[in-house]
């Protein structure tokens, strides 16, 4: 059994950053909140997200597994504008979901759950941690996605880069440290990592967001953030590319 109420842009900050790796998605709920763990198809990216019932206006909860189609609930979101409540309740009984938007109502069939599979979380240590400001990277990649198919992040004591070379060009995002929320890092560090995956990661956390970036030598790079107004968690991890010598 799940019912609950949020806000549009509660469920709307959920939805991008979950569709930006799956297009279905298997949602735990309990009466904590609800989680997710998923990869996405060609295994190179993952997420793990838990919302906790304190970022609902109101919540009540069994456990339970829910199994949503991303692409019906943006089109419910469509409905919605900012500050509206969303209305939510599993129709057990017909496999539903009913979404309740001011006076529209849909029921959606939920997706079945049987194939999808529970990662586990790797364990990774990582040498390097950078926290910056969301918008700065926003602009970097607006900037960089054009030049390359790959990224290079780095980090040392002094800063950040991030770096797009291609055949002709490059864009180069350099942050020093004084421009940073704040820098853990004590050697040089430097991972390649696919333009395409990174890019839609950084597009999808929200403006005002503080962005957490875990970073070693040529390991996967996870991204920590909050959103919800911090009652949301969410983790993105991301295999890096290696370079051929």
């Amino acid at each position: 059994m799940f019912q609950a109420k949020l806000k549009s842009e509660t469920l709307k900050s959920v939805v991008d950053v979950v569709s930006t790796l799956i297009d279905e998605a298997k949602f735990k709920i309990d009466a904590n909140g609800l989680s997710l763990k998923a990869v996405d198809p060609a295994h190179v990216a993952m997420i793990d997200l838990h919302i906790d019932k304190a970022a609902f206006e109101q919540f009540s909860a069994n456990d339970t597994e829910l199994g949503l189609d991303l692409d019906k609930l943006r089109d419910v979101l469509r409905l919605s504008k900012s500050g509206d409540i969303i209305e939510m309740r599993q129709d057990e009984e017909r496999n539903r979901l009913v979404i309740t938007v001011g006076n529209v109502t849909r029921r959606m069939n939920l997706v079945s759950t049987d194939g999808m599979a529970d990662p586990k979380v790797p364990n990774l240590t990582l040498a390097a941690k950078i926290s910056v400001a969301i918008e700065e990277l926003q602009r970097g990649i607006k900037a960089a996605e054009s030049i390359s198919d790959h990224i290079s992040l780095n980090a040392n004591p002094e800063g950040f880069e991030m770096i797009s070379e291609g055949d002709t060009d490059m864009v180069s995002l350099k942050l020093p440290k004084d421009l940073l929320v704040s820098l853990d890092c004590k050697d040089a560090i430097r991972s390649l990592f696919p333009m395409d995956y990174f890019s839609n990661m950084i597009r999808a956390i929200p403006i005002g967001t503080v962005l957490v970036i875990n970073l070693g030598n040529d390991l996967p790079v996870r991204l920590d953030f909050e959103i919800a107004g911090g009652k949301g968690k969410v983790k993105y991890l991301l295999a890096p590319r290696i370079e051929n010598d």
